[in-house]
């Protein structure tokens, strides 16, 4: 016989240990069928939309779960070969790019010298933005250098991002390479 020296506050640590595993194992508790079950509840009646991940240029799946447009739930989609249902520390917290209150759903502009954001409306905010890389391309193109026609800009840059997909690289690049932009990049290396 194996002699335990407990004391009062061990026995019953353990004894409460011991009484809830039995009431857990007795009552027939199953932890999965709960988890199902309240998933469920959250989701029931929502529309599903699969999409894909914004945040790299890996393409994970996801299925979108919306009410009343909102999104109320996002997960992994299982029937994607890239994850399988499975999603990154970003991918999981992708709802909060549309729940989020600090999300800004304007263009905001800062004026120059100015310590205040203004909201503007898009019409507006992209006639600025070609106004003015247009006003910069006209007063640093240069057409020949040394002799030799180069066509080229070097006061506007442009850095792609992995979040963008090859068909938004490639018309990227080609508006850029039109404006004769020499500073070229993308951050993903790819």
């Amino acid at each position: 016989m194996v002699e335990m020296n407990l004391n009062r506050r061990q026995f019953l640590k353990l004894s409460g240990a011991a009484a809830a595993t039995l009431a857990v194992v007795e009552l027939g508790f199953n932890e999965k069928k709960a988890y199902a079950a309240s998933k469920e509840l959250k989701i029931a009646k929502a529309t599903v939309t699969p999409t894909i991940c914004c945040f790299c240029g890996v393409g994970c799946g996801i299925l979108v779960h919306t009410k009343n447009n909102t999104v109320v739930y996002t997960e992994g989609d299982p029937d994607n070969p890239i994850n399988e249902g499975k999603l990154c520390s970003k991918g999981t917290t992708i709802r909060q790019l549309y729940t989020s209150e600090k999300r800004v759903l304007k263009p905001r502009y800062r004026a120059p010298g100015s310590d205040k954001w203004v909201e503007k409306d898009w019409d507006w905010m992209l006639d600025t933005i070609a106004k003015r890389a247009k006003e910069t391309r006209d007063k640093s193109f240069v057409e020949k250098e040394n002799g030799m026609i180069v066509n080229k800009t070097e006061a506007i840059a442009s850095l792609g991002g992995a979040a963008l997909d090859n068909e938004e690289c490639y018309l990227l690049a080609k508006m850029m390479r039109g404006l004769g932009v020499t500073y070229l990049e993308h951050q993903a290396r790819i």
